[in-house]
């Protein structure tokens, strides 16, 4: 099957094979805001248990090699400086990694993969024999499209795009272009996008970017936050902190155990992303098979369309209207703003004792942190992470509100609102990565909470009133309060308010051996189980 008069071809090799040639490399140094891709190590299939082996997709080495193509643009600097976001410019170097998922590149390559894999489907089901199975060679034609989709071809469908003024439509034009020089494809290549509306290959592409993105990229990085963290509490378990409820000093706490409270709270919320099941559909115009069984009856359309969404490693949504209802996307989106407003919690205490003289920064060669005040080392990797999750929540929140609200069968309002998933994320990861930058830069300041704590002796009310009242002692609470609030404490007039209690002298020696450093209960033994406790093997995955 040709392509449509008005859609020409392109007039080179990329027509009659899978892929068109790779560009030279600029020899060019890369720009100042481009970076090499890390490597990505998430497989689809292998790293998610229950997962269909069919969606293998090169383990996601496409990802890594569209980061390289776009790693060896000659004009990328120019680029960076004319974003209109400072994703794409001033943070790309730390975003990167999602743009394979997210970007307009990423979005066209998963709906070339959707139209691929259907029609192989079409090829499998005995009742449509207009479409016999394929041989070995044609799957390989097929799959290579997919497999070895890149840059140019994305530009390829972009050029159909400005014809047909319809991005699905292109793509499904792309395809019958690509495949006019095989004859064993061109001939069924009527079948690419049967029964399909738009939004059957849409819905399908985001929930695999979302999958892959997630699952890839950004719980990798919130693994590194709770490791991190961890790391931080056992180092630092020990060292005994002056609490402040209310901006007060209150009883006494360790470094370590104040941190290993985030590293609980994050890991926790990890788990609850296993409760996400990411869906799609395919059950045509208005989710009822309405052009399916008008065509070929004979078929068991939600059977066919359940394994096909399966196959991709997708869990299948039967009730539907023309979209899916993207009622999982809030569910998940929401899980990544409470991960965020606790991390927003975390850096906004760093931040405080920071600026407390508990922890130092070490400073960085070269590093300027003001433009006037040579001496400042400015907690900026924290107050980075606190404004982008702020930016990160507000976009997540707006999506998790509007994506279930679709008038009738279906309103186009969700479509602009989708190609922003990949923004609510990036902002995240930026901060995700801010805030690991600072915990790497921090040291605690041991003379600095000792001075504190030196200065706050009436921290001991508490345990002595406590005491009080086991042995009988009226009106213990009263007392203390009349010695201590308000009040100048110190060692000596402390030791001396002991001294006068009439308890047994075992129990007056050990309160009098009590001080503000030593009163921390238990907080260095709950700081030190901290890695007992958080569980990163069984959270932050999607199945």
């Amino acid at each position: 099957m040709s392509a449509p008069p008005s859609l020409k071809p392109p007039a080179t090799a990329a027509a009659a094979s899978p892929r068109a040639a790779a560009a030279p490399r600029a020899t060019a140094l890369r720009s100042a805001c481009a970076r090499p891709a890390r490597r990505l190590q998430f497989s689809a299939s292998a790293a998610v248990a229950g997962a269909s082996t069919e969606m293998t997709d090169d383990n996601l080495g496409w990802a890594e090699r569209s980061l390289e193509e776009l790693s060896s643009l000659p004009d990328n600097d120019t680029f960076c400086l004319m974003a209109l976001s400072p994703l794409d410019g001033r943070y790309d170097r730390f975003i990167r990694d999602l743009m394979p998922f997210f970007s307009e590149f990423g979005l066209i390559r998963y709906r070339v993969l959707i139209e691929v894999k259907w029609l192989l489907k079409l090829s499998q089901i005995p009742e449509i024999t207009e479409v016999p199975p394929f041989s070995e060679e044609a799957q390989l034609f097929l799959n290579g499209i997919v497999q070895n989709f890149g840059i140019d071809d994305a530009k390829d469908v972009k050029k159909i795009e400005k014809i047909t003024n319809h991005d699905v439509k292109a793509v499904e034009y792309f395809l019958k272009q690509r495949c006019s020089s095989n004859p064993e494809i061109a001939k069924v290549s009527e079948f690419f996008h049967f029964a399909c509306t738009s939004e059957d290959i849409n819905n399908l592409s985001h929930a695999l970017a979302l999958k892959e993105g997630v699952n890839g990229v950004m719980f990798p990085a919130m693994i590194d936050i709770c490791k991190a963290m961890c790391s931080l509490a056992t180092q630092n378990s020990a060292y005994p902190m002056l609490s402040r409820t209310h901006g007060q000093p209150a009883s006494p706490t360790t470094v370590g155990k104040e941190l290993a409270n985030f590293a609980a709270r994050l890991s926790d919320i990890g788990k609850s992303f296993l409760e996400v099941n990411i869906l799609g559909k395919f059950a045509g115009a208005v989710g009822n098979y309405n052009a399916h069984v008008v065509a070929y009856p004979e078929v068991d359309w939600p059977k066919v369309a359940e394994e096909f969404v399966r196959s991709l490693g997708l869990q299948f949504n039967p009730y539907v209207t023309q979209i899916e209802p993207h009622d999982y996307i809030s569910k998940l989106f929401n899980l990544f703003i409470q991960f965020n407003n606790v991390l927003t919690d975390f850096d906004r205490d760093m931040w405080s004792y920071i600026s407390l003289g508990y922890f130092k920064q070490i400073p960085k060669a070269g590093e300027v942190g003001s433009s006037t005040m040579p001496h400042k080392i400015n907690p900026i990797d924290f107050e980075n992470s606190d404004g982008n999750l702020h930016l990160a929540n507000g976009i997540l929140s707006a999506i998790s509100m509007k994506l279930p609200i679709s008038r009738l069968q279906r309103d186009l309002t969700d479509s602009t609102v989708l190609r922003n998933l990949g923004v609510g994320l990036g902002h995240s990861l930026l901060a995700y990565k801010a805030t690991i930058r600072g915990i790497s830069k921090v040291q605690v300041n041991e003379s600095r909470l000792a001075e504190d704590l030196e200065k706050t002796w009436e921290v001991l009310a508490e345990p002595i009133q406590t005491v009080m009242r086991r042995y009988g002692i009226p009106e213990p609470y009263e007392k203390l309060k009349e010695l201590t609030r308000g009040q100048a404490v110190t060692k000596d007039s402390m030791q001396q308010f002991i001294d006068g209690l009439d308890i047994p002298e075992e129990v007056r020696s050990k309160l009098a051996k009590l001080t503000p450093h030593s009163y921390t209960g238990l907080a260095e033994d709950l700081a030190k189980d901290i890695e007992k406790l958080v569980d990163l093997e069984s959270g932050f995955k999607i199945k």
